[in-house]
């Protein structure tokens, strides 16, 4: 039984932060302690310590939409591409994630779907890989963006079965467009077991609440890739802005200006918008030429865009840089934006009875940031993964 002491660190806990030391066993937060408590508690010997040396100790991000990062492309990923793309992850203080599939061929999907599968039930080899997000092919033509429209399908249950029973449980989310045709009787069947995010769509205002009240959780990249909102016909924007569902928002200052995350964030409140990268595999990496499933995207000065049309294909965003983009952004405290990259995606996965908050019971999944809010270690189900520098004592400096 692995046992470890973190000490000498400010956890984050309910939007504030103190001064306290965690015990973890068997990969989970067994006991947190403010200093009062931990100086008079008996340390069972043994344990791994780690100083944290004063940093700050918060949730592991969790990245619910990416489509790859450092050369690798999840459409075209190995197990060892998807490791690779961990083992980066957690560079970035990204503790759980899933991997994104773009609009491809069903042979391709079904490879793709096999490896995450696969990859998903090993551990150690950095961010913990969740499962699969599907991000097509049931989307709507005129609001694809970068996905390709010869692989865009009508609702077709047969098909996502088939996926399923490849995937075999390992799809943890998927983004469906309610105005395609038979989608909305595959949306109502499949909400109660896999999150449902409406995404790359232009239904109506009355058509998205229904999706919504039919088990829809989120909006998919919310104001890219849908119709926006007119106050004759608030679309799928007004029923994204008036319901209780999570918003998933690009901050990398490209996809959402800055008052737009803003205001985002007052109509939804604090605890229903989810921040994600949408990265695609040249996050990591120089500007040059890349893939994104069957398209040719090319990157100029960090954004990426189609080659054959200058639309924009994902980001080259990490979850790093977008908590301290919102941080900037939003002018709020660390401890009110923490939740956009950590329990609120959990939330919305339905994994927050273990991931998602520094609890007692729950996986020890945490990141130690520095005081300009860089990534220092990150720590998955209780091993470090990730350190970025460390003195002869093996603890960060």
């Amino acid at each position: 039984m692995r046992r470890r002491l973190v000490k000498n660190v400010r956890i984050y806990r309910e939007g504030d932060f103190f001064w306290g030391s965690l015990w973890i066993s068997n990969g989970r937060f067994e006991r947190i302690r403010p200093d009062e408590e931990a100086a008079f508690m008996e340390s069972a010997g043994g344990e791994e310590v780690l100083d944290g040396r004063g940093m700050m100790l918060v949730p592991g991000f969790i990245d619910l939409h990416t489509h790859g990062a450092v050369g690798i492309d999840v459409n075209a990923a190995d197990k060892e591409g998807l490791k690779k793309i961990a083992a980066f992850f957690a560079t970035q203080g990204v503790t759980a994630w899933n991997a994104s599939i773009v609009t491809d061929s069903i042979e391709r999907t079904d490879r793709c779907l096999a490896v995450i599968r696969d990859v998903s039930r090993e551990r150690g080899y950095g961010a913990q890989l969740l499962g699969a997000h599907l991000e097509g092919p049931f989307l709507s033509e005129e609001y694809r963006g970068s996905m390709p429209r010869d692989l865009l399908r009508e609702g077709d249950e047969d098909l996502l079965n088939h996926y399923r029973e490849i995937a075999e449980g390992s799809i943890r989310y998927i983004t469906l467009a309610p105005e395609v045709a038979g989608v909305m009787p595959m949306l109502k069947k499949i909400a109660g077991d896999i999150p449902v995010a409406i995404g790359h769509s232009g239904a109506s205002y009355e058509l998205s609440m229904e999706a919504i009240e039919s088990g829809a959780r989120a909006i998919t990249h919310t104001f890219n890739g849908m119709i926006l909102f007119h106050q004759h016909r608030p679309g799928l924007m007004g029923a994204a802005l008036e319901s209780d569902c999570y918003c998933e928002a690009i901050c990398d200052g490209r996809h959402l200006h800055p008052g737009t995350v803003r205001m985002l964030i007052k109509c939804k409140g604090l605890n229903r918008v989810a921040a994600i990268t949408d990265s695609i595999m040249a996050a990591g990496l120089p500007d040059g030429n890349y893939q994104l499933g069957v398209n040719d995207v090319v990157v100029v000065d960090g954004d990426a865009k189609l080659v054959s049309s200058g639309v924009r294909a994902g980001s080259t965003l990490t979850m790093a840089q977008a908590f301290r983009n919102l941080l900037a952004f939003t002018g709020r405290s660390p401890g009110e934006i923490i939740p956009l990259l950590s329990s609120n995606p959990a939330d919305l996965l339905g994994i927050a009875d273990r991931k998602g908050r520094i609890q007692e019971g729950m996986d020890a999944d945490f990141v130690l940031l520095d005081d300009t809010y860089r990534v220092q270690v990150t720590v998955v189900s209780g091993e470090i993964v990730y350190r970025k520098s460390c003195g002869p004592d093996g603890n960060p400096v």
